[in-house]
């Protein structure tokens, strides 16, 4: 057994405190359970065990990739355990702990510089540019994970552990969009088993490109990149909600206070929206979300400093 073995199969756990008593039931995946603390092992995995399938990875390769932090430190993990060199460009935008772990994994990081320390359009498209730059070398394989739809894969047995930790009763499934890759994995898997499962995605109210707004920055890591994601699939999706980073913020301090679950800033998004679905669905209604990774990533940042 090698530690990618240990990827998946994560717990699911019923919200408490946080959430209203007219609301439906609400569960959140504890995909920092995962080893490197993030959803994103379950995706890494599967992006470089189809590129050594098919032959665009081979012995002896280099991984390229352009990350916020949480996909590169999945990534290098993996390469770690198998063997290959990993070159990550990344930004002073994200947390240094996510920076610090992906070195530690052995990845070299090439930074490219933010507008104040937030997610922006620009950022996102310089940072591909130069992973592009860094894919065109001899032996490269940038995994490119705004369009790899391989990214998808990894994330079809997370929908499906979701049907059987909830044996068959989830009503609506809530998750913030970043490539979109995590949603359209679980949003598939778990509309062949009940199509009408509703499926709401959340995005950052200071950029809500999916709801027809604007780009804007935000300090929501790992979401919210400024544009439509190529992997969005709209047909997959019954509602987009907003949620602001203070309100995002905040709900990740509560849940670590109220609930002892230490999780990032995205899962406070989730589970705002996730609680605004379950109002509605109303008690008796399953609404499962994910919280996507560990507080322990985000501890030189502003959200846990209250």
């Amino acid at each position: 057994m090698s530690v990618l073995d240990a990827i998946g199969n994560t717990s699911l756990v019923r919200l408490g405190k946080v959430v209203p008593a007219d609301c439906a039931q609400v569960w959140a995946k504890l995909e920092w359970e995962n080893p490197t603390g993030s959803m994103k092992d379950r995706m890494a995995r599967a992006v470089i065990e189809r590129a050594e399938a098919d032959g665009r990875l081979r012995p002896g390769g280099t991984v390229v990739e352009y990350t916020g932090g949480s996909t590169g430190t999945s990534l290098a993990l993996v390469c770690a355990a198998k063997g290959y060199r990993i070159r990550i460009v990344t930004s002073d935008a994200f947390s240094a702990e996510k920076r610090d772990h992906m070195a530690a994994l052995g990845a070299e990081l090439v930074l490219v510089p933010s507008e104040g320390g937030k997610t922006t359009k620009k950022l996102i498209l310089d940072m591909i540019a130069k992973a592009r730059e860094l894919g065109r070398e001899p032996g490269a394989f940038w995994v490119n994970q705004l369009e790899n739809t391989d990214t998808i894969a990894g994330y079809l047995t997370l929908g499906e552990e979701i049907w059987a930790q909830t044996e068959g009763r989830v009503d609506a499934f809530v998750h913030s969009v970043g490539t979109a890759a995590s949603s359209r994995g679980v949003a598939t898997a778990l509309k062949k088993r009940k199509s009408g499962v509703h499926i709401a995605v959340v995005e950052p109210a200071e950029s809500a490109v999916l709801g027809g707004g604007s780009p804007g920055p935000h300090k929501i890591e790992g979401v919210g990149i400024g544009y439509t994601p190529p992997l969005w699939e709209p047909s997959l999706i019954d509602e987009i909600i907003p949620v602001p980073t203070e309100a995002a913020k905040e709900m990740a301090r509560r849940l670590a206070r109220e609930e002892g679950l230490f999780a990032g800033t995205s899962a406070g998004a989730n589970v705002i929206a996730a609680i605004q679905v379950g109002l509605r669905l109303g008690p008796g209604a399953t609404v499962v979300t994910m919280l996507c990774d560990s507080g322990l990533k985000y501890l030189s940042t502003d959200v846990f400093k209250r």
